[in-house]
């Protein structure tokens, strides 16, 4: 029989506002913005008190100026907000075998088996008491038997505390709550579940599983177990990613630009569907060309931190031209993007509209769900693997 496990999800409270107010004590206790502040801006995060307004992440600049008129706006800083979270995440190294880190300041913990040592929630409570001490950042924690639970836990202990939720005790603390309060149920998710009538998690529990399943299909199956607190995932290792690049050796050398761009493209797609799927930007892009003499070149550019598709790829085709100044045969041809943070909130979120950053998050569930390149642009749509039939779906070359 398997043994109990133990998981603790640590969030950092307002983390970007939270890393501002540390270096500009000026900013406690009232309302502040962080993003674009152009119209077209969106809000990356806010404080507690813009958020008694209805301002929340995610939200239109416009939108939540005029909820909230008297809110400061903070441009923002991925760079200084990156730092804050490797502090953390050093602490965390340093105190626990194995933990996940699934975003800039969102954090799983495997504390399974610690409790015949010193008690799981002491030992997560200290380790929660020395992130404050030691960064200065406000965290709170929630502590169950699995990631889904302990990461409702969270939201329920917020601000700057502390949730355990025993073992058996799992269904009746996710009962009352709203069916929101369950991680993958959406906006939309939500709304048909409200067309339902329903509006609890309660309502969820009782549900036969093949009703929610006939009505979300896969996805509603682990509704309805995350409804019921059953989660099974594991707490992934984790590893800093300093870059991520891709690479294409041509079967034949080539000298077609059109081919060559398209390769580009849908290599700069794919990895930057990763990057927005693992929440990270890149500040710096490397093209490489190996001619079928294997002279190889390589040419960067430091960039504004972004992963949106429609920023980075004139930038990776400007650098193309520069370098294939040879006019011979191309062997290899790659794309690297390096000097990575973690942005949760994606995109080039200060800058880009709300329907751009709601396209790309379309654009990558589809490509999640049933693929790479499921959705692509048409320029690189026989590049790689996949292909898409408009009348077979998905087609395996």
């Amino acid at each position: 029989m398997e043994g109990k496990r133990s998981i603790a999800h640590m969030d950092l409270d307002s983390f970007f506002v939270s890393v501002e107010r540390l270096y500009d004590s000026r900013l406690n206790g009232k309302p502040i913005l962080i993003g674009g502040s152009g119209d077209r801006g969106v809000v990356a995060s806010c404080s507690y008190e813009a958020r008694r307004y209805g301002v929340h992440s995610a939200m239109p600049m416009r939108t939540a100026r005029q909820l909230c008129p008297e809110a400061l706006i903070i441009r923002g800083d991925f760079e200084k907000y990156s730092q804050k979270s490797m502090e953390v995440t050093e602490v965390i190294r340093e105190h626990v075998p194995l933990f996940e880190k699934s975003s800039i300041d969102e954090f799983y913990i495997d504390l399974s088996g610690m409790d015949r040592f010193f008690g799981c929630f002491k030992l997560a409570h200290e380790l929660r008491q020395k992130i404050i001490r030691e960064t200065g950042l406000p965290i709170s924690l929630g502590l169950s038997g699995n990631k889904t639970v302990s990461k409702v836990a969270t939201g329920e202990a917020k601000p700057n505390n502390e949730k355990q939720i025993p073992n058996g005790e799992e269904k009746p603390f996710l009962a009352p709550l709203s069916v929101r309060k369950i991680p993958m149920i959406g906006e939309k998710t939500a709304q048909t579940l409200y067309n339902m009538g329903v509006k609890k998690v309660h309502t969820l529990q009782q549900m036969p599983s093949e009703l929610l399943e006939a009505t979300f299909g896969k996805n509603g199956k682990m509704i309805w177990e995350k409804a019921n607190g059953i989660d099974h995932a594991p707490v992934t290792p984790y590893s800093e990613a300093k870059s991520l690049s891709s690479e294409n050796t041509f079967e034949q050398d080539t000298i077609d630009t059109q081919v060559l761009e398209a390769t580009l493209i849908a290599m700069c797609e794919q990895l930057l569907s990763k990057l927005r799927k693992k929440g990270q930007l890149t500040a710096c892009v490397s093209v490489k060309i190996r001619y079928s003499d294997f002279d190889t070149h390589t040419m960067q550019q430091r960039i504004p931190y972004t992963s949106a598709d429609h920023t980075l790829l004139p930038i990776v085709k400007e650098l193309f031209r520069k370098l294939y100044n040879r006019r011979l045969l191309i062997r290899l041809i790659g794309v690297r993007f390096s000097n990575l943070v973690y942005g949760n909130y994606q995109i080039k979120l200060f800058e880009d509209s709300q329907e751009q950053i709601n396209l790309y998050q379309a654009l990558d569930r589809l490509n999640t769900k049933y693929g790479d390149k499921t959705v692509c642009r048409a320029v690189g749509i026989n590049v790689g693997r996949r292909k898409f039939n408009p009348f077979n779906g998905l087609e395996t070359q």
